[in-house]
């Protein structure tokens, strides 16, 4: 969603994403102020290329309600140390999306992880195992690998997962480590839960100060 009001808002919105690696194709609908990306830049890249051209955007949802009856899903950290967001997204019945932003981290890698419950009662204690519904001996399906956090702390990751269904995850937590083995118990964990899919929650971009009107 990004706040344009003319043919030459559209090009100069066109002309900042379309040079970007991973684009494909980015299709402007001029009269709803929404700017649709196809691709694997992440929303990071994206953002950052439409601030450059002075213009309020606001994320309004990932996915193709076409093909999935659950096409997105997010995960909030709200703290008190760690912070972070991280989006699913299906991509096809056997590929999904993932983008995540951690903050408050140690600095290095830590290993995060699809985990079977949403339990929260002794934080990522309580979320039982990594996800594993096809119970493999070798990598579960719900392992994440691990990121790695720069000397503030700060982690960023975009990439995919095979096999990974996001309607499968809903209800689930997503812990993260300390180290990146997943040795012991994670330091933090929240609820996945759903998120909107692309078209699915539209709302006006107040031209003022680019803030949605139902935040206001």
């Amino acid at each position: 969603m990004v706040d344009m009001k003319c043919e030459g808002c559209v090009k100069s919105v066109r002309g900042k994403l379309e040079p970007l690696e991973g684009v494909k194709a980015v299709t402007v609908d001029l009269s709803n102020q929404v700017v649709r990306v196809l691709g694997t830049a992440p929303v990071k890249a994206i953002s950052a290329a439409l601030e450059e051209t002075g213009r309020s955007a606001r994320l309004i949802g990932q996915g193709s309600l076409e093909d999935f009856g659950v096409s997105a899903a997010v995960v909030e950290f709200k703290g008190p140390e760690i912070h972070g967001v991280v989006r699913f997204a299906q991509v096809s019945m056997e590929l999904a999306r993932i983008e995540a932003t951690f903050t408050g981290l140690t600095p290095g890698a830590h290993g995060w992880s699809i985990n079977t419950y949403g339990d929260l009662t002794r934080g990522a204690a309580s979320t039982g195992a990594i996800f594993n519904p096809q119970q493999q001996d070798t990598e579960p399906l719900g392992d994440l690998g691990a990121v790695v956090a720069d000397e503030t702390g700060r982690a960023d990751f975009a990439g995919t997962k095979t096999g990974l269904r996001v309607t499968d995850l809903i209800g689930r937590a997503l812990a993260i480590y300390a180290t990146a083995d997943k040795s012991v118990h994670g330091i933090a964990a929240a609820v996945i839960a759903r998120s909107a899919g692309v078209g699915e929650n539209y709302k006006k971009l107040c031209s003022c100060d680019g803030t949605i009107i139902w935040e206001s």
